[in-house]
């Protein structure tokens, strides 16, 4: 019965004088969700609602699917909307959307005008009395309860009429690409997707790196970060992917420092990596998916000593989170399956017996200039030859 859905924002709502921008930047980001929906769509705005009127045949359940992942929609209304040809005809109009909608009437409900045209001959109130007449003497099964209804119905008198009772939640936020850009360091774990898909909902558009090791990482642990980099874009947008090779300075790095500090040197280099393309593809900051203790390279001391290499501000919207909380995060979102398949990544091949949990500046940095001799030239290799993938989602 539905051919139209209004959108719900929160924050956009207080943005002021710029709330313009963000309705537009929701109305693209809604338009890239529906793109791959069978079906011909208009996404509208008008006077603090968005609308998306389906002009063809569609699926229900597919397009709420991808509405759902869209970040800035708080709510989908699924909304039958009429012209304004007078109360009879909107009292029609409502009676009709109730016997399709609920076939069962043993239920209570309350009428909720609201009137964004004040011309209109009735107040809210006298159309909120006049509509729940109407209704209980079309439906003898109905009750009305003002305090805690079974059926909120909604009737917004606009240009035209809105009348819809549902409200299905969206994931909230803000709409990607209204705050900036980030460069997310990637991995087959269960953490980096989370974390880019946090940020992605504060409105940050989204990159990434995947430091891979041929031939110690496979190409089935390369194919498994693509496939978390999709589940990704269904949220972020399409994603540029850089994938290192990173190798080289692995098994120099493991050959020339003690065993005890790879895991630090090994990760300040995968961040001047991750700056570097950073600062060329116009990124913000760096984001990772570390959290505070939950491994040797994640203490407060590691963190500090990892941190030190990078000019950018490094995010990590995960740092006070514990493992279960991370992972309901990643079974909401769709990315723990494939997180947990079991393709190594190059984190977790040259893991040390006995990592240092509280490194020192001074000591790295002299284990650092044992390298010196050769690795800029390994990380400018390792930056020229990286490969582009544009991942979206399917």
């Amino acid at each position: 019965m539905f051919k139209a859905f209004l959108i719900k924002y929160g924050e956009i709502g207080i943005k002021g004088k710029n709330r313009h921008l963000f309705e537009d930047a929701l109305v693209q980001q809604i338009k890239y969700a529906l793109k791959s929906v069978e079906g011909e769509f208009v996404t509208s705005k008008e006077q603090g609602r968005i609308y998306v009127e389906a002009l063809t045949e569609f699926d229900y359940d597919e397009v709420m699917e991808h509405l759902q992942c869209v970040f800035g929609i708080v709510g989908i209304c699924p909304v039958v909307i009429t012209e304004d040809e007078g109360f009879d005809k909107l009292a029609e109009d409502v009676i009709s959307y109730l016997d399709k909608r609920y076939p069962d009437k043993h239920k209570t409900f309350k009428v909720n005008a609201r009137r964004a045209r004040k011309n209109y001959p009735m107040s809210s109130m006298e159309i909120n009395a006049a509509l729940g007449e109407k209704i209980l003497q079309a439906f003898s099964e109905m009750k009305v309860d003002v305090h805690e209804p079974q059926i909120l119905v909604n009737v917004e008198i606009r240009g035209r009429i809105n009348i819809y009772s549902e409200v299905i939640p969206g994931p909230g936020g803000m709409p990607v690409g209204t705050n900036g850009k980030g460069m997310l360091l990637l991995s087959g774990g269960i953490d980096s997707p989370v974390a880019g898909y946090m940020i992605a909902k504060r409105g940050v558009k989204i990159d990434a790196v995947y430091f891979h090791a041929p031939p110690y990482t496979s190409e089935r642990a390369k194919q498994k970060v693509i496939d978390l980099a999709k589940l990704v874009a269904k949220y972020a947008g399409p994603v540029y992917l850089k994938v290192v090779n990173f190798t080289d300075i692995q098994m120099y790095i493991y050959e020339q420092c003690p065993h005890e500090e790879l895991t630090i040197i090994m990760r300040r280099y995968m961040m001047r990596i991750a700056e570097h393309f950073a600062a060329e593809t116009g990124s913000l900051g760096l984001i990772t998916g570390e959290s505070i203790g939950q491994v040797a390279s994640q203490t407060m001391q590691s963190l500090a000593a990892t941190n030190e290499v990078c000019t950018m501000p490094v995010y990590r919207p995960l740092i006070g989170f514990d493992k279960q909380e991370i992972i309901a995060v990643s079974e909401r979102i769709g990315t723990y399956e494939t997180s947990i398949l079991p393709y190594e990544d190059c984190c977790t091949i040259f893991v040390a017996k006995h990592p240092v949990t509280k490194p020192s500046l001074k000591i790295i940095r002299r284990s650092e200039m044992r390298l010196k001799e050769k690795i800029d030239e390994m990380v400018k290799t390792a930056v020229e030859t990286a490969e582009t993938i544009i991942v979206e989602s399917e």
